[in-house]
């Protein structure tokens, strides 16, 4: 595979939109046997939650958000795991997290505490989480979170135009925000539960690649129901099959509701038999949570103690 480079986009095509079957049984099938064909054990599986917290976007989207609080979450996002518990694990390499993301009016804060560090800052835009203001005003929101800092920018895409089977507005609405974005990486988010098929979620899948997304990208951890397995396959398999006819690559990040190491090494396992290794990586694979990186503190912690810790002991988890 060649060295990864940014999604170009592709032309419009209805014809390769329209011709998308999914078979949900077989789907949901797959996403049973993922955790008992491939089980991580002991050392290995140390190694793929460390894996797991290099890319992890830490996340807080609460509306009492403070600079404190979000001050004290890029602390943990450059230095998530104690150096005692490295130490324990003897891991000398350096793990940090993926990026933090926050809304706008904290970016410039995230940008200025992450200064020197590789941790991404991370916006989400576009009138999130409903996305429901008009598209100038998602356009004006991009570009100021990318003119305060930010480095990505997770966007929601206008629900209705994918249940109304409007492709076309889809695909120019994602290319503008791919433009508004400018160098800052663009990760389309679908809300995936409140598409009403499988098959929507990969025509959108596809339309948003198109468009020239760098990431597609489950939820927005607002919805009833977020990241699962039968959806997380469909929209990498749409990730596979854009790869295959163009090139390009392009990055998944499954959101909300995945909250233990369990749960983030099968997604792993899941991304590793699909699409290989190279899209396990942080530049192309990424969870968005917030109470992730507290269970797999502890479950490297009970790895060294035999004993589980309380949560107080990770602070900002």
């Amino acid at each position: 595979m060649v060295e990864h480079q940014r999604n170009s986009g592709s032309s419009f095509d209805i014809d390769w939109i329209n011709s998308i079957r999914i078979n949900r049984s077989a789907i949901e099938r797959r996403a049973s046997s993922i955790g008992g064909r491939r089980a991580v054990k002991k050392e290995h599986q140390i190694a793929w939650m460390l894996h797991a917290v290099r890319c992890i976007d830490l996340t807080t989207l609460a509306g009492d958000d403070t600079k404190l609080r979000v001050k004290r979450l890029i602390s943990k996002a450059k230095n998530p795991i104690r150096q005692d518990v490295l130490g324990g694990l003897e891991v000398s390499s350096p793990i940090s997290c993926a990026s933090v993301c926050v809304y706008h009016n904290m970016v410039s804060t995230v940008s200025d505490g992450l200064q020197g560090s590789s941790v991404g800052t991370c916006a989400v835009s576009t009138g999130f989480p409903a996305g429901q203001i008009p598209h100038e005003e998602k356009i004006r929101q991009i570009q100021l979170s990318v003119s305060a800092g930010a480095t990505e920018i997770d966007i929601v895409i206008s629900r209705a135009k994918v249940l109304v089977g409007d492709w076309k507005g889809l695909f120019e609405e994602v290319k503008d925000f791919r433009q508004a974005c400018g160098p800052a990486h663009l990760k389309t988010i679908l809300a995936t539960g409140e598409l009403a098929t499988l098959r929507q979620v990969a025509q959108a899948s596809l339309v948003c690649m198109m468009a020239g997304a760098d990431f597609i990208k489950t939820s927005t951890g607002k919805e009833k129901v977020n990241a699962t397995l039968p959806v997380g396959i469909t929209m990498v398999r749409m990730i596979r099959d854009y790869y295959q006819q163009t090139e390009n690559i392009v990055g998944f990040k499954p959101a909300g509701g995945i909250s233990s190491a369990k749960v983030a090494v099968l997604w792993l396992a899941m991304i590793k038999e699909e699409l290989g290794e190279i899209w396990m990586q942080p530049k192309l694979f990424r969870f968005g949570a917030s109470s992730l990186l507290g269970d797999i503190e502890r479950q490297l912690e009970f790895h060294l103690s035999g004993r589980y810790s309380a949560s107080n002991r990770h602070p900002v988890a």
